[in-house]
């Protein structure tokens, strides 16, 4: 099983970090535009229960990722597991931590296995580990640049 960590600074507070995230077209701006996803079914705010179905694409092939909010803890973290998909596990939790600068540590953190066992994470692991902290970088930049836009 692997464990992907993405922590960046963000300048505004947990709450308002957090608020931004609960947004409905959140889920829109945080996709890399060179991730082919498409969103079916919209989560109803990120409360445990809520519930969000994609069709995301590798190639010519596509599945199904329908992800539930299993964590809630409004201002400071909530958390989706993959219910299906892709990924043989998926776990991914989201922190929301003040700092003594009124700013806001966000964390994202994701455990993951691949299917196909030690013989897929020998020959796809590193690629797929690339393309988590691609997208992870572009969804700390744009919530970055989304705060900041606000405040």
């Amino acid at each position: 099983m692997g464990q992907f960590i993405k922590q960046s600074e963000i300048g505004a507070t947990p709450e308002e970090v957090f608020g931004w995230h609960a947004r409905p077209e959140a889920i829109d701006l945080l996709t890399p535009p060179w991730e082919r996803v498409e969103v079916i079914e919209r989560a109803r705010g990120l409360e445990v229960g809520s519930r969000a179905v994609f069709k995301v694409y590798a190639g010519p092939f596509w599945r199904l990722w329908v992800a539930e909010h299993v964590e809630h803890v409004p201002g400071r973290l909530f958390a989706d597991v993959q219910r299906r998909g892709p990924f043989a596990r998926w776990y991914h939790r989201h922190r929301f931590e003040p700092t003594g600068r009124g700013t806001t540590l966000m964390t994202d953190e994701v455990d993951y296995a691949l299917p196909g066992g030690w013989v897929c994470e020998l020959l796809a692991g590193p690629l797929v580990r690339a393309r988590l902290e691609r997208m992870f970088d572009y969804r700390h930049a744009v919530v970055a640049k989304e705060v900041s836009c606000q405040s």
